[in-house]
């Protein structure tokens, strides 16, 4: 093969080439697209699933949250006795297991999100026991100590109630 059928092969061999990069190239192009829309639309999919569950989960939790408020849940629980500290268990306890009815949430929510909430029901159990460490001697005085501790301060319920709701609107 002299120099003058090389070049005429090479010449033959080029434009094939050069269109078979180019076919190659929008292959894969076409190949990534595909697989992204395919990926966007099992997202999609999904989310058109979860999210009336995880807006369940977070109305759940914000309802906890109000439900553990000081004023909503000393108003809600009256003292079965003049023992005070019969009242400050009672009010840990309905807290705890309000908790333990919605903890199965968690798995719905961030885990800041979620620790926000845990830190909200451990802040409000702190406020109950320091307001039970007083020198009151009937569980009526401390519902009335409790209060008035709480009135000033922004309660930790509210606190996480409002991250709960910047968080819900992120969702959309």
């Amino acid at each position: 093969m002299t120099g003058d059928g090389i070049f005429q092969l090479f010449a033959y061999l080029l434009p094939a080439v050069v269109t078979g990069a180019v076919a190659f190239y929008f292959f894969r192009l076409h190949t990534n697209n595909e697989e992204g829309r395919r990926r966007f639309l099992l997202h999609k999919d999904s989310q058109k699933n979860t999210l009336p569950i995880r807006l369940q989960a977070y109305e759940r939790m914000a309802l906890f949250l109000e439900r553990i408020a000081i004023p909503s849940l000393v108003v809600r629980i009256s003292p079965k006795s003049a023992d005070k500290n019969e009242y400050e268990a009672l009010l840990i306890k309905n807290i705890e297991n309000e908790f333990d009815h919605n903890l199965s949430q968690q798995i719905y929510m961030t885990d800041e999100c979620w620790n926000i909430i845990k830190a909200a029901k451990s802040a409000t159990i702190q406020m109950i026991r320091k307001a039970a460490l007083s020198d009151t001697d009937s569980s009526d005085k401390l519902r009335e100590d409790i209060l008035n501790q709480t009135m000033d301060k922004q309660s930790p319920s509210a606190t996480a109630l409002s991250f709960v709701k910047r968080e819900i609107g992120e969702l959309w």
